[in-house]
């Protein structure tokens, strides 16, 4: 007889994690399938910001998302962190998106006023502030918008909790499983195909990151997730040399982590899958790291690396039900807000499946459901 599982989930990055947490909370029995190892691609590589006001300021809907996940932060890490063991290394020291001339400055301004309205605490400061409060910085800046609430903490570990902590819930992970294909049945997916054989579920999830449109592909559906090769570097300072996540629109991030480094990014490549890193990736971010912080030309080199992230056309993630088939929910597309957005995502998609969602959270998944703008690609379904 047939074994069925009550959720199998397409990836084994931060977001299938992350919901294969909270389906195996409420006791369902959970098959994660990952084509690679856990957590092994943007989920390894993420610096870990969650800046939910530095780099969302157009889309209300994502906004809105963007802080209902990050409010869930202290809860979720606590709470993982007392059943797997494994440090999280959340930061609260907020992040200071930094302008370099009065151009800048003008638009960050702009900028704290909108903020403001969802955070009370986002203001503006003077260049002579920022000094005060990060002395090592360049005193080439025009001032810049202070996000006390857009904390930081080390990726690759609450990926990993996620799947540990699902683990312990009971969720079976097979690594170096690669999806062939959907079972279907009629207008209904009840399962996958894989090169460890057939696997049976309920519900399947399609949580594969920039792969994710390729494997839908199997399952009759066009949707525009294309990768973006993004990469970063680690040195370790002296001593310490920032307290907040820097940022800059222009110039990349500064990352300061519990343990002393410090992570420095990120160059983006459209459509690229190759995780190699180049030569003059690293002597960008380097020349823009030395700029914002000129005591970092006496820190020790530690290595540098690349993660493909999972963009869409119109920058939201993609998360709801397949528009044809019965039993395929899709989540995925998240692009550089995969770390901020794995707790609500999850709960999202937990609330579609156990049909549980309050009123007001039903309004904003909405925005965020497979329909917008596709069709089915046997009928026509494009974009």
């Amino acid at each position: 007889m047939k074994k069925v599982y009550d959720v199998i989930i397409a990836g084994g990055g931060i977001i299938g994690c992350s919901i294969a947490y909270q389906q195996a909370k409420l006791g369902k029995q959970v098959l994660i399938l990952e084509k690679r190892e856990l957590c092994s691609e943007a989920s390894s590589a993420a610096a870990g910001m969650l800046g939910a006001q530095a780099e969302i300021d157009e889309n209300l809907s994502m906004l809105k998302l963007a802080l209902k996940s990050r409010a869930m932060f202290p809860d979720i890490i606590q709470e993982l962190e007392d059943l797997t063991g494994i440090s999280i290394g959340l930061v609260n020291e907020g992040m200071i998106k930094i302008a370099w001339d009065d151009v800048e400055a003008e638009v960050l301004k702009k900028q704290v006023r909108f903020h403001k309205e969802w955070d009370g605490q986002v203001r503006w400061m003077a260049q002579a502030e920022i000094c005060e409060r990060e002395p090592h910085l360049s005193r080439g800046l025009a001032g810049g918008m202070l996000i006390p609430n857009d904390g930081q903490l080390i990726a690759p570990n609450l990926a990993r909790a996620f799947a540990v902590g699902a683990m312990a819930r009971g969720a079976v992970v097979l690594e170096g499983t690669e999806i062939e294909d959907f079972i279907f049945d009629k207008e209904s997916v009840e399962g996958v195909m894989t090169s460890k054989g057939s696997f049976y579920g309920e519900t399947v999830i399609a949580a594969a990151g920039a792969w994710t449109g390729k494997l839908l592909k199997k399952a009759d559906l066009e949707l525009p997730i294309f990768p973006v090769k993004g990469e970063c570097l680690s040195v370790i300072p002296e001593g310490p040399l920032i307290r907040s996540t820097i940022f800059s629109d222009s110039g990349g991030y500064l990352v300061p982590k519990k343990d002393g480094r410090l992570i420095i990014g990120a160059t983006s490549y459209e459509n690229e899958f190759n995780p190699s890193v180049s030569f003059g990736g690293v002597r960008m971010l380097a020349e823009r790291a030395y700029k914002l912080l000129p005591q970092l030309a006496s820190a020790r080199w530690e290595k540098a690396w690349a993660g493909i992230r999972p963009q869409t056309g119109d920058g939201l993630p993609y998360i709801g039900w397949h528009p044809a088939y019965k039993g395929l929910f899709i989540a995925a597309g998240h692009y550089r807000n995969g770390i901020l957005l794995s707790p609500i995502t999850g709960k999202m998609v937990s609330d579609s499946i156990e049909g549980t969602a309050a009123a007001e959270d039903k309004e904003l998944y909405r925005e965020f459901e497979i329909e917008r703008g596709l069709k089915k690609v046997q009928e026509g379904w494009i974009r």
